[in-house]
């Protein structure tokens, strides 16, 4: 018997839960979505984080720019985002949250969490990629099947902070 307890409390131990929480775009809203302008967070140290948002978002057919914050005002749709990142031998991404206005509404918003950092998971030192990209399609689930896929050879032009 105490051998059964040992194994269930590793094998607890060994998987680490990941919570996935998202409020997506609604319907009527989603397919009006053209640009958005993803405002610059400069506290957040996850590398390659703005760049995986700005390849999906292309995928889903979505513009973006990423802009400072006074700039962010005359957008339509702003993406403010926020990260951390942890550290087990190396970094990881153990948290991110995405919120998206249209007009200062909040009208969709998303968190991923590696519930306690990953634990002893092996997952949590997947690419920011693989972490974000189903968040970010659920967000846009409800987007209409024009996607742009992107064909073979195709790379996205990540777009730099403008500097006024």
């Amino acid at each position: 018997m105490k051998n059964k307890v040992f194994l269930v409390s590793g094998l607890l131990v060994l998987s680490a839960c990941t919570s996935v929480q998202v409020n997506a775009v609604a319907e009527n809203q989603a397919n009006t979505i053209q640009q958005i302008c993803i405002v610059n967070n400069p506290a957040v140290l996850v590398k390659d984080f703005v760049p995986v948002l700005q390849t999906r978002l292309q995928y889903h057919g979505i513009v973006s720019r990423v802009v400072e914050g006074s700039e962010a005002e005359t957008c339509t749709h702003q993406l403010h985002y926020s990260a951390k990142r942890s550290w087990d031998f190396t970094p990881y991404m153990s948290w991110a949250e995405l919120k998206l206005y249209q007009s200062d509404v909040l009208i969709a918003n998303a968190e991923y969490k590696l519930v306690g950092k990953g634990g002893l998971s092996l997952t949590k030192w997947q690419s920011v990629e693989t972490k974000m990209t189903p968040v970010i399609d659920q967000l846009f689930a409800k987007r209409n099947a024009r996607k742009v896929r992107p064909s073979v050879g195709f790379e996205t032009e990540v777009l730099p902070v403008n500097s006024h």
